[in-house]
């Protein structure tokens, strides 16, 4: 899956990820490859996602919106 994480002032993460964990506004949810496509609101929590490599990288936000299409997660936080 392709993950990138943005915010106004910059891109965050950009790259392949095996697994997506998300905060979101009814808990936390994770995404894995050939996910259902959805939209969803997020709420102030920890973003973190591991890499195919092993490596698990996160990202504290305080919202935002996660898009998940097609094996592409797209993250806006601020």
């Amino acid at each position: 899956m392709t993950l990138e994480i943005i915010s106004p002032h910059d891109i965050l993460f950009k790259g392949e990820a095996v697994s997506v964990s998300l905060p979101g506004q009814l808990g936390r949810f994770m995404v894995l490859k050939n996910h259902a496509p959805l939209i969803s609101v997020l709420t102030e929590g920890v973003v973190v996602c591991q890499t195919p490599e092993g490596d698990e990288k996160s990202f504290e936000i305080k919202g935002g919106l996660a898009d998940v299409e097609n094996n592409i997660i797209s993250v806006c936080i601020y």
